[in-house]
């Protein structure tokens, strides 16, 4: 008789253990996406900014390329607190110099400030979408089918002795009027034909502060508003803005922080 009030003591035990498990995927490394699992009462913040936790508790957040300090996930499920800190890996990031460059290549004119400001806030407003989709927890795909890889994520300009702003994204060089594909299902929160950096561009939110963004589109076929299908056409790559050749760069953002478009093309979440 003992013995079974012990064994049922135990798994009574277990299945609290489990039930109140957190579970990432993703490498906790600068720039990654990373996707967590718990209960769907859990309660999640995230350095202290609480966080939505899905239906089917999935949550998602990343870190920013240049993140030196760990990272603290507190969990509260049943009124018991739970506290994880994970310690956030650096990477190496690619420098090129190019010297020899017109001044106007370099700086902007400042009679284009005022609409590079525009711009600013449109994409801004686009990032601080907070839905409770949830297609962020699926597998993403490639936006076009075959490409060269001409710029990667973190890498650094320094343009005639001058350090630029890293690279946030991933350029995939391609013919010009290439089909370019949703990576995932979402809602068209911004669709511009003209922003002086970017040229043509659009946002998708994916939920939870989770959004991609293409840009240098030459044709947009999808307007804010509209919900897209994983694999749907939306538009075709192009050289719009200030691109100096045919190609479309992917970001990845949660919210207002940049992070490697990478970490969720090569991360399988099954």
């Amino acid at each position: 008789m003992d013995c079974k009030i012990i064994k049922f003591t135990l798994f009574i035990f277990f299945l609290s253990v489990n039930s109140y498990a957190i579970e990432f995927q993703g490498n906790f490394k600068q720039g990654s996406f990373i996707l967590g699992k718990a209960d769907p009462q859990t309660k999640i913040s995230i350095d202290n900014k609480k966080i939505r936790v899905s239906d089917d508790g999935y949550f998602a957040f990343g870190l920013g390329r240049d993140r030196k300090n760990d990272i603290t996930i507190r969990a509260i499920k049943d009124k018991k607190l739970k506290i994880i800190v994970k310690k956030i890996l650096k990477r190496e990031y690619k420098i090129q110099r190019i010297d020899g460059l017109p001044p106007k290549q370099v700086t902007p004119p400042p009679e284009v400030y005022e609409r590079i400001k525009k711009d600013n806030v449109l994409i801004g407003k686009a990032r601080s979408i907070n839905t409770s989709y949830d297609f962020f927890k699926n597998n993403f795909i490639y936006p076009i089918d075959k490409y060269i890889i001409t710029g990667v994520y973190g890498s650094q300009r320094i343009l005639n002795g001058k350090p630029r702003r890293p690279h946030y994204g991933i350029d995939f060089h391609a013919p010009e009027g290439t089909p370019v594909k949703a990576m995932m299902d979402g809602e068209v929160t911004l669709s511009e034909e003209d922003m002086y950096f970017t040229g043509g561009t659009i946002i998708f939110d994916h939920g939870h502060g989770i959004s991609t963004l293409y840009m240098h589109m030459k044709d947009i076929h999808v307007k804010v508003g509209q919900k897209v299908k994983q694999g749907q056409i939306v538009g075709t790559l192009g050289q719009s803005g200030r691109a100096t050749g045919p190609h479309l760069d992917i970001r990845l953002n949660w919210f207002d922080v940049k992070l490697d478009p990478k970490t969720i093309l090569d991360k399988k979440y099954d």
